[in-house]
């Protein structure tokens, strides 16, 4: 993959000179074009198009018609999260010309490829900041850890500089005043039309929030909705485009239809999981909180993506809302994106391991053990402990800009844990290796998007982890790799209990280290992603998405 981003950027780095000077079309300048075109599309073929719909034929005329709506609203997020990812998109595209370039910018919200751990593909651009667009570009770390600044930790204020050079927060709702009194007007208008009573109280109250950046009622709202079968999650959420602090929500949305068949199917899970917290693999007081059992496991295809879902690899599944307190109070809701999910499936997962995965062992890999393994690292978000034992605050503070990877990293491993707990007890069916094998493959998928994101670094971590303990085993003749079932057990639950202890104990220095040492891609593995490269099998997919493409 690097090789052929190399050439690329070479190519577009010459139309980017060719374009910014304004020279003259001639024969050989038309050869250079179609050169730079094909090095632009190079760049795209890392990504598959996929077809964004749904059958709508179960939903009311109502239902219809505010799905337009949403959708319109959900654009406005993803101009919030250029603005933040970025800066000012239509200053960058300005001298774009190459439209195979320009709808990479667009895939990655910017000049940085989010595939290749944030590297420039544009000339001149130079690294992206850690902060991306949150804080000042000058400011350094010490600088904010020394200001006495109020709101500085916010989710929902940029950091700037004032006329004198010091440090201010700014609310989002200020920021972007225009763009989130559009975006709630949307929403009210889409209230209107909901025939749920929970959708309509959650959109009212969603719309406030976006006008003033207190979104704990609408969060609370959200999770009291349970007969909806339209919905949006809409909002600064995440916290992964933050990787110098991961203080900082970016904007996104999705505009989702609910499957309620598959949905019936995961209802039971979420009343165990008072006893998965019970069981977890680590001492007592780091499992003494109990996560809220108003939780839900549903299924949807998502019909819309904008914003940081949408930025280079694509979400398949989401556990919200993050407030450790409305966690704590009410639990979360965990949706499964089945149709984007199928697509990965199809598309990635099942030529991986056709490359990489042990040829007696491709047969386990199945799309319910997919849908599951996701499902559960879903479910595995509300496990372990949200504050540090020391009483000091919340995990997400103390690990700082690492919190996502590491809690990505538990969610990954402790969804391992619960399937063991849930098949010993019958409560899951099919061969246990089959949830394992398909794990395996899916880390060679995830891995992929690069080291630098949460997910990245999540997935490192626990594949290094694994190769240590033995969990599988490299065939050097064939180049593939096989699962060794009790080393993968016994790494499962060594791997659990350290990620924990790590957050409970809110151990930064610890983290730091097990990031540096574990978070990296090794030559051996680079060469293997780089064979998954060579057979042209797509990194992740891309939408085609929208009303149109929808019929409505």
């Amino acid at each position: 993959m690097k090789d052929t981003i190399i050439s690329a950027l070479a190519g577009l780095a010459l139309l980017m000179f060719v374009s910014c000077n304004g020279s003259q079309v001639s024969d050989t300048d038309t050869l250079q074009e179609m050169e730079q075109t094909s090095d632009a599309e190079a760049l795209l073929a890392t990504y598959t198009p996929v077809t964004l719909d749904a059958d709508l034929a179960g939903l009311t005329e109502k239902e219809r018609q505010m799905i337009p709506i949403l959708i319109q609203a959900a654009k406005l997020m993803d101009e919030m999260f250029w603005y933040e990812a970025y800066g000012d998109r239509n200053e960058l595209l300005a001298e774009t010309t190459d439209a195979a370039l320009e709808r990479y910018i667009n895939i990655n919200y910017g000049p940085w490829d989010r595939l290749d751990g944030n590297a420039p593909f544009l000339p001149g651009v130079g690294a992206k900041p850690a902060g991306a667009n949150f804080y000042p570009p000058d400011m350094t770390k010490d600088e904010f850890e020394s200001a006495s600044l109020e709101n500085k930790q916010s989710l929902y204020h940029f950091i700037r500089r004032d006329d004198e050079g010091n440090l201010t927060a700014v609310p989002y709702h200020e920021q972007f005043s225009d763009k989130v009194s559009k975006a709630a007007e949307l929403l009210r208008e889409a209230s209107m039309l909901a025939e749920d009573d929970g959708l309509k109280k959650y959109l009212e109250l969603r719309a406030d929030a976006l006008l003033n950046d207190q979104y704990q009622a609408s969060d609370m709202a959200w999770l009291d909705m349970k007969n909806n079968t339209i919905d949006v999650v809409i909002g600064p959420i995440e916290t992964y485009e933050d990787q110098l602090f991961g203080y900082k929500a970016a904007h996104e949305a999705y505009v989702l239809v609910k499957d309620k068949q598959w949905s019936e199917r995961l209802s039971r899970y979420a009343t165990l999981l008072p006893e998965l917290q019970a069981n977890l693999p680590v001492n007592e007081q780091y499992k003494r909180e109990s996560p809220g059992t108003d939780t839900e496991l549903n299924a949807y295809d998502v019909i819309y993506y904008a914003g940081d879902c949408n930025a280079g690899s694509k979400t398949i599944a989401i556990n919200l809302p993050n407030d450790e307190q409305v966690q704590l109070e009410k639990g979360t809701r965990r949706l499964q994106l089945k149709n984007a999910m199928r697509a990965k499936f199809d598309k990635i997962l099942l030529p991986i391991a056709d490359v990489l995965i042990d040829e007696d062992q491709r047969g386990d890999i199945t799309f319910d053990a997919f849908f599951s393994n996701t499902m559960f690292h879903e479910v595995a978000h509300g496990l372990g402990i949200k504050n540090t034992i020391d009483g000091a605050g919340t995990v997400r503070k103390a690990l700082k800009e690492h919190a996502s990877a590491i809690e990505e990293g538990k969610a990954d491993i402790l969804g391992l844990f619960m399937i063991n707990q849930l098949h010993q007890k019958g409560e899951i069916e099919g061969d246990l290796d089959s949830y394992y094998v398909t794990f395996m493959a899916s880390i060679f998928r995830s891995v992929r998007f690069g080291a630098s994101s949460a997910h990245g670094k999540a997935n490192m971590i626990r594949f290094n982890f694994f190769k240590e303990k033995g969990a599988f085993v490299r065939d050097e003749t064939t180049g593939t790799y096989r699962l060794m079932h009790d080393q993968f057990q016994q790494a499962t639950d060594e791997l659990s209990e350290l990620i924990l202890t790590l957050q409970g104990d809110g151990d930064y220095e610890a983290v730091i280290n097990l990031v540096t040492e574990k978070g990296i891609i090794d030559t051996q593995l680079q060469a293997d992603l780089d064979r998954l490269t060579e057979q042209n099998i797509p990194v992740d997919i891309v939408f085609e998405q929208g009303v149109v493409v929808l019929g409505i």
